[in-house]
């Protein structure tokens, strides 16, 4: 059942806002360098939104507002949750990096990325095209300020102006796309388009092909935000340029807010259209996997190397919702596929936050601990970094007991299942794929276990950092043991898409 209850399913939206507002306006009063005081209130309002958004989707309702333009269901709210707290496990890592790099002046660093997450929050809730559209461009315009807040980095800069070039590109590509299904169907509104193009020709009143070319630039603008092949040029160079504060960030959070959009307008409004979109996201999976994994061997340089292993993390994503197209009318089946890929995504974020958490950690004043060589015999100088990373990269790679491997597994059952010659061969060539990319993972265990040290300086890390990144390995391990709570969570959440 549905309620109608506008500020109820909007109250996570308007606390993060207000709070915002407030943390803005105390931050005009802080003086340390480390913005102590605003970096304590972006926590605490991070700490309750989460649990507040927890309890909501532990709850199972379903509740629409502001004319159903926005919903708040369990799938939106355990994104949002998880989002939260990838967000506040940023801001704990980062703090010690953005601070001596001179981010921290005007307390931008908290009030953008709490904006960003407001736009990520609009993004997962939004039941129409508009209210998806602006959670899009709240994130993205966010996202290039913070990629340029470094002011005197010629990097960070040219990174930020050719993130926006590109993503406003996308942005064009979806709009255009949005406009055209709008002609197509006559709304805006995601239940109707559904009902639209399930009613046919005669619903349609002659514009199916307009609805096919619509759906082309609709899935070009998601590739765009997932980051996918063709359409994955910006990835390298923002991931590279950017501060590696803020390519956490980018890389973290955002990408479960792009489940969610995936979700909204692929499978809640363009369903009916499932053949026409798997074709294009089988292409999209194939090609990420390909040029993500071979590319990533060529690097050198560390984020570069994250960057092609998220795009072909992307790709592998992808699979799960292509496995759910098959089942056409058989909801379980759709819903253990969808959820396969939901599982995928939250726990590929939980791995890069343990990532790039370390690479913060190491970083110090004037050195970034980018470059793989700048691990060389991590073991020596810290067995806890070492392991914590050896961790990530062993699950990026698909190793058991971690919950990689079991993210993975997830995915190539829901594609064995779907059972036609076609999704066969994509878990074979997924097999495959993951094979060429435990090469890249591998080898920078290697470095760090095997190879003579480089670097001689101390290894510091406060306190709350290195306990949080002790708790974000211990959860890769533990997740990939047990895994049954969170792919029940996923499965449930998914469920209440189809109810």
């Amino acid at each position: 059942m549905i309620d109608k209850l506008s500020w109820v399913a909007a109250y996570p939206e308007i606390l993060l806002l207000v709070m915002t507002c407030v943390i803005a306006l105390v931050d005009l009063a802080v003086k340390s360098p480390l913005r102590g005081a605003t970096y304590l209130l972006s926590v605490l309002t991070l700490a309750v939104s989460a649990v507040l958004l927890g309890q909501a989707a532990a709850s199972g309702q379903t509740i629409e507002g502001f004319g159903g333009m926005i919903v708040s269901d369990p799938m939106g709210n355990w994104l949002k949750c998880f989002a939260t707290i990838a967000l506040l496990v940023t801001l704990v890592y980062g703090r010690s990096y953005a601070g001596p790099r001179d981010m921290m002046r005007g307390g931008e660093w908290y009030t953008l990325s709490l904006l960003a997450l407001l736009g990520m929050y609009v993004m997962i809730s939004g039941h129409h095209f508009l209210v998806i559209y602006l959670g899009l461009e709240a994130l993205t315009l966010s996202s290039y300020a913070l990629v340029a807040l470094r002011r005197d980095d010629l990097a960070a800069t040219e990174a930020a102006m050719k993130y926006f070039v590109l993503g406003a590109l996308a942005s064009g590509f979806l709009l255009y796309g949005l406009s055209l299904v709008y002609g197509a169907t006559g709304s805006l509104d995601v239940a109707e388009v559904f009902k639209a193009i399930a009613g046919g020709e005669a619903t349609l009143k002659g514009s199916a092909q307009v609805l096919v070319l619509g759906l082309v630039f609709v899935v070009a603008g998601l590739a765009f935000k997932l980051g996918v092949v063709p359409f994955h040029m910006w990835v390298p160079d923002v991931y590279h340029g950017a501060p590696t504060s803020i390519t956490l960030l980018i890389g973290g959070a955002p990408k479960l807010a792009a489940f969610a959009i995936v979700m909204r307008l692929l499978v809640e409004a363009l369903g009916p259209l499932a053949v026409d979109w798997q074709q294009m996201l089988g292409v999209l999976a194939v090609l990420s996997l390909l040029v993500g994994n071979l590319a990533a061997i060529a690097q050198s340089n560390l984020k570069r190397m994250l960057a092609f292993s998220t795009i072909s993390q992307m790709g592998f994503m992808l699979l799960g919702l292509l496995a759910g197209v098959s089942h056409t009318g058989d909801t379980a089946n759709m819903a253990n596929a969808y959820s396969a890929s939901m599982f995928y995504v939250i726990t590929y974020v939980l791995t890069t936050l343990g990532t790039f958490g370390v690479i913060l950690l190491l970083s110090r004043s004037g050195f970034e601990s980018d470059d793989i060589a700048d691990l060389a015999g991590l073991n020596q100088r810290s067995p806890f970094y070492a392991g914590i990373m050896a961790i990530c990269m062993f699950s990026l790679a698909g190793i058991p007991p971690l919950v990689g491997f079991y993210a993975k597994l997830a995915v190539l059952e829901a594609l064995v299942a779907a059972g036609t010659a076609f999704h066969i061969g994509l878990a074979v060539f997924a097999v495959v794929m993951s094979l060429i990319g435990a090469f890249y993972y591998l080898r920078l265990v290697k470095v760090m276990y095997f190879d003579a040290p480089t670097q001689t300086a101390p290894i510091e890390g406060s306190w709350d950092a290195r306990s949080v990144l002790t708790v974000n390995g211990a959860l890769i391990l533990v997740l990939g043991i047990v895994p049954g709570g969170l792919m029940t969570l996923c499965a449930q959440a998914i469920a209440s898409l189809f109810a």
